[in-house]
């Protein structure tokens, strides 16, 4: 895969991050290799859990550093990234895929002319077993560094059941969507194994919804979204994507299907989703 200069290691031995032009909390930079052949260091971590305002303090900064933030969910009962397993090694380039082809294979259907399963069409009301193609671009409602900012402060405030413990991190990345990708992260290994496929949807979303990556668990992603559909019709195209990024987003939701799950995303700032 391919990346930017690693400024890490210089945060390994300036950990307050002045070489850099920064200055950090107290952090550190883990051994995450778990035994493996890799040479260079894939996060810098708060020790701290993030307070309001803390993104912002510390994001703009950063990236200018070659580093971009994100939150990490550290109370799961998964622990945080120490126990996370993450293989970069073992994942491709986001660059080298195409989001509407990745959508495309992950819709559901081997063979959209076998006829389908009967539960599973009526989950996809309104659409059928051939994949509709991506969704037209939304409309920026705002900046979407500051809908990020944003976001995040209203992860860190809401301390939902499902983020416990956010931590500020620092990581090497091209662009937000390649986040998950550049710490190989293994949240959605049981619907794709090789997530730098789903971060070239992330890459699509950023173009056409101005989304940012901004936390991640073991097994789950928030994003802040900048320019969210404005309609039920608009939101039931966003909504296919999000079936085939995510099946289980739709499927274990509780909120009647496809169509159901459509109307949470209208003007929605933000989107979660969840690998079971």
């Amino acid at each position: 895969m391919a990346t930017l200069p690693n400024p890490l290691p210089r945060l390994a031995t300036d950990p307050s991050g002045r070489s850099l032009g920064l200055r950090l909390p107290p952090g550190t930079v883990p051994d995450l290799s778990d035994g493996a052949t890799r040479r260079e260091p894939l996060l810098w971590q708060a020790d701290a859990v993030t307070a309001p305002g803390g993104w912002t303090a510390l994001g703009t900064p950063a990236a200018r550093a070659g580093l971009l933030p994100v939150l990490l969910d550290t109370g799961g009962t998964q622990g945080g990234p120490l126990t996370w397993d993450l293989t970069p090694e073992r994942m491709s380039y986001p660059g080298d895929h195409d989001a509407g082809e990745v959508l495309e294979e992950h819709w559901g259907f081997d063979d959209p002319d076998e006829e389908p399963d009967d539960e599973l069409l009526e989950e996809l009301v309104p659409f059928g077993p051939r994949w509709p193609g991506l969704a037209p671009a939304g409309a920026l409602t705002a900046d979407p560094a500051e809908q990020a900012s944003r976001t995040a402060d209203e992860l860190v405030s809401a301390s939902p059941e499902w983020f416990r413990e956010p931590h500020l991190a620092l990581v090497p990345a091209r662009r937000s969507a390649d986040i998950p990708a550049a710490i190989g992260w293994g949240g959605p290994l049981n619907h794709d194994n090789d997530v730098a496929r789903l971060c070239a949807v992330l890459r699509s979303w950023e173009d056409r919804f101005g989304v940012r990556v901004v936390g991640l668990g073991f097994d789950i992603m928030t994003v802040s979204v900048a320019a969210p559909p404005a309609t039920l019709a608009e939101a039931e195209a966003v909504a296919a994507e999000h079936f085939a990024f995510c099946p289980d987003n739709v499927t274990q939701n509780g909120t009647g299907g496809l169509r159901g799950y459509a109307e949470t995303l209208v003007g929605a700032t933000s989107w979660s989703f969840w690998w079971d």
